[in-house]
């Protein structure tokens, strides 16, 4: 069983930056797959970046490639989403998810832990 707990949302203007962190508890949190998602109201989550392990591989969002950036720290079982340039359609509530084995780096359904997320607000 895996738990994650974000933090770092928050409002921001239009350019600027914000660093999301992610921790996981459990043994092994470093053997997992993690990645971001996010969501608007009214909308499918979104695919916005992941580490894949066995070998490490990361996958970004078309929408976000160049501008954010996924790192993870193991020895802290803490994952990092260091968004900059943020545009107002960056608005969202953003999510951590771990998995084993995720059968589609992009795919939502493709990892079974996800935190409750957290809330960014870019401002125009």
């Amino acid at each position: 069983q895996v738990q994650l707990v974000e933090s770092g949302g928050g409002l921001v203007q239009a350019g600027g930056a914000l660093r999301l962190s992610c921790v996981g508890s459990g043994r092994s949190f470093s053997n997992y797959a993690v990645g971001w998602f996010r969501q608007v109201p009214g909308k499918e989550r979104e695919f916005v970046a992941s580490i894949i392990r066995g070998p490490t591989r990361i996958y970004y969002g078309n929408s976000v490639k160049g501008r954010f950036t996924i790192s993870r720290d193991n020895a802290k079982n803490t994952v990092y989403l260091q968004m900059n340039s943020l545009k107002p359609e960056d608005t969202a509530v953003y999510y951590c998810v771990a998995d084993e084995r995720p059968y589609e780096y992009y795919g939502a359904n493709s990892y079974d832990y996800w935190g409750q997320g957290t809330q960014v607000t870019v401002s125009s």
